[in-house]
């Protein structure tokens, strides 16, 4: 048994406690305490978020819809696809809160997302998960097999078709 199923995951609201959420990196903190109502009141993203009790936010995520050039990508994957726009779904966001840091709530909020993400992309599609890896995160992604953008390292990927392999 995963000792975070008991976590309950659920769309940001209002009777989240925001204000006391750390994760230990300013700009993720800042951008759930101040932004993120925003940026749902907007429908630019949703927020989803881990929570024992329905008050304090234990980690969250973001999700949005986002397109990619198939020339961006790297040149064998880019040879199959058409030329315009692919539909992609960006992790735009993903902390988890310092109490919990080192204790595997980072590999569990990752697969959340993808599997809601996955779930999501038979109803409006989606080529991939695109997220942008913040410092010290690069590596997270690379242990999962996200692949780096090859103009931009730190842009990385993971086909929904690979995500459909590990945990359709």
């Amino acid at each position: 048994m995963n000792m975070y199923e008991d976590l309950r995951v659920e769309a940001l609201a209002p009777s989240h406690d925001r204000a006391s959420f750390s994760c230990g990196v300013p700009e993720l903190d800042l951008y759930l305490q101040r932004q993120a109502r925003q940026d749902v009141d907007r429908h630019l993203a949703t927020v989803f978020v881990f929570s024992a009790d329905d008050i304090h936010i234990d980690a969250f995520y973001t999700l949005s819809a986002r397109s990619v050039l198939a020339e961006h990508l790297p040149a064998d994957l880019a040879i199959k696809l058409p030329r315009y726009q692919i539909p992609a779904t960006l992790l735009g966001r993903m902390a988890v809160g310092e109490a919990h840091r080192g204790r595997g709530l980072g590999t569990y909020v990752l697969l959340h997302a993808l599997k809601r993400a996955l779930r999501t992309s038979k109803e409006v599609a989606s080529w991939a998960v695109v997220v942008d890896a913040k410092q010290g995160a690069r590596e997270f992604y690379l242990k999962y097999g996200f692949i780096p953008f090859p103009s931009q390292p730190d842009r990385m990927f993971l086909t929904m078709k690979t995500i459909d392999k590990w945990l359709g």
